[in-house]
């Protein structure tokens, strides 16, 4: 099964969480044992498996790109002005994947998925939701 989702994001740099969109489409995959796989469609975004108790890691992990990936320094500025984006999505990656323990995702209680933006606001982010059974 596969499905899209589709998120609007409100700053620069911002995580976004698509937990519970994502735990929707397994539910609806009625899927016992397997994988699902969460992908972002874009070259300035990427998907991060993160806590979620309060914005504090979320606006942590923002800051050390911010920290570690300066904006403004880039070759690729002379293009579009977002070198930065480019190199903080590819540290990130643009996936992750997740087991399928009894029907669920199998998180631990603190883990949370994230689409992580670094080029918004943007009116529409894909993400590309597989969800594979690999017993029956």
């Amino acid at each position: 099964m596969q499905n899209t989702i589709k998120v609007s994001t409100h700053k620069h740099n911002v995580l976004v969480d698509v937990t519970e969109q994502v735990k929707e489409i397994v539910r609806l995959a009625n899927v016992t044992t397997g994988l699902v796989n969460v992908y972002v469609q874009g070259a300035t975004a990427g998907i991060m498996i993160q806590e979620n108790w309060d914005e504090s890691v979320q606006n942590d992990v923002v800051s050390l790109f911010n920290k570690l990936v300066p904006s403004g320094v880039w070759e690729h500025d002379a293009q579009d002005n977002n070198g930065d984006s480019h190199l903080k999505a590819g540290i990130v990656g643009p996936g992750e994947t997740i087991p399928i323990i009894n029907g669920k995702m199998g998180l631990s209680t603190w883990q949370n998925i994230f689409l992580c933006e670094f080029d918004g606001p943007r009116k529409e982010r894909k993400i590309v939701v597989t969800v594979i059974e690999t017993e029956k």
